[in-house]
């Protein structure tokens, strides 16, 4: 039985979390690959999660008679951190057997966008409408989840308890500024150069603000062009975190559960199979963002050498001109003859028959019925 090597060798990924950024470094880096981490928000540490996880696993289990969505924000909050956790899926599923409550238009929206019907909205956007609502349909004995984003709830809970009900709250956690603005700011103008080959998500917060780091550094367009190329696939770990990239246009690749398993387990599937290589006479060539690998062992190539193998693999068995590779190769030179040096230092790099002359006209891979 062989063992399938690193199929993630000489690949670069984008982490944009801060939470759970180390599992996915970790997972991601036994494939093989390196891992960047440029967290685009940071989580304010005093809000505790673990709590939140276990108050919504209970919840998921037993059940609860009534959820009060207090801000848009808070409750997309609570599906990202299920989602992170695996849950997202089995959260939604129970909201729906759960009688709904929205304060405003903004958390009616963002319970629709879920897939969820609220049974009523406070249009005053006030909690103090919605405890009127309560109290005056009754509460007596009924458990009810109160969501809000880590300010309190307005008296609400102790309102509904003054009646009867049991409430609990659920609080999110806060976003804060990314930790290091310097380096979200890089992970962008490189994402744009072309120097990662995925980019990943794991919450729709923090989607909208590495995006909206795209947008102030003005490379939105390149980064498109390079999504349009497969030079880059942006990664969501679920429907919640990927709405920001769909609404920007861009179409990211998600796993068919919301897990951070699957969502690697979707990366190594996509950029390992054989789709993205080029079958050659000595192997499955990947040319990766900065890097190319020979059956997932990386090639010690050059910038230059790179760049040729990326034009000749971009159409296996096309021969390309000396003046067609100039074009690609890095710096300003016009010398047909720096093509030729180019490529003889890449055929030694390489130490195997990957490149083909074709005299008077140029240079091919060596593929299938082409390579002699």
């Amino acid at each position: 039985m062989t063992t399938l090597g690193p199929v993630l060798a000489g690949t670069q990924i984008l982490v944009t979390a801060q939470r759970r950024a180390s599992d996915l470094s970790l997972a991601l880096g036994r494939r093989g690959a390196e891992v960047t981490v440029a967290a685009s928000l940071g989580v304010e540490s005093h809000i505790d999660e673990d709590t939140l996880l276990a108050q919504t696993r209970q919840m998921i289990a037993t059940g609860t008679d009534i959820v009060v969505v207090t801000t848009g924000i808070g409750f997309r909050g609570w599906l990202d951190t299920a989602e992170a956790a695996g849950i997202g899926h089995d959260l939604v599923e129970a909201l729906q057997a759960v009688r709904l409550v929205a304060r405003g238009p903004k958390a009616r929206g963002a319970l629709q966008a879920a897939g969820l019907t609220p049974d009523w909205v406070a249009e005053s956007e006030t909690s103090a409408e919605i405890a009127d609502f309560l109290v005056a349909e009754g509460v007596e004995g009924m458990t009810i989840a109160v969501q809000h984003h880590g300010a309190g709830d307005d008296g609400l809970e102790k309102r509904l308890a003054a009646v009867g009900g049991r409430p609990f709250g659920l609080v999110v956690y806060r976003w804060g500024p990314p930790p290091d603005p310097a380096a979200v700011d890089r992970s962008v103008r490189d994402a744009a150069c072309g120097a990662y080959d995925s980019v990943v998500f794991t919450s729709a917060p923090g989607a909208s603000a590495w995006l909206g780091a795209v947008r102030a550094a003005g490379v939105e367009d390149e980064l498109r062009r390079l999504e349009k190329d497969r030079r880059v696939v942006l990664a969501a770990v679920g429907h919640v975190t990927a709405d920001p990239l769909r609404s920007a246009g861009f179409d990211p690749l998600l796993p068919d559960r919301a897990r951070l398993g699957a969502l690697v387990r979707s990366l190594v599937m996509y950029l390992g199979d054989a789709s993205v290589s080029v079958s050659t006479t000595a192997g499955d060539l990947r040319v990766r963002a900065t890097a190319a690998t020979l059956d997932h062992a990386v090639l010690p190539v050059s910038p230059s050498g790179l760049a040729i193998l990326r034009m000749l693999a971009s159409e296996p068995g096309v021969v390309r001109s000396r003046e067609e590779l100039l074009a690609v190769l890095p710096g300003e030179s016009d010398d047909p003859h720096s093509a030729e040096v180019a490529v003889a230092r890449l055929r030694e790099a390489i130490g195997r028959p990957i490149v083909q002359t074709v005299v008077k006209r140029g240079y091919r891979l060596a593929v299938g019925e082409v390579a002699s």
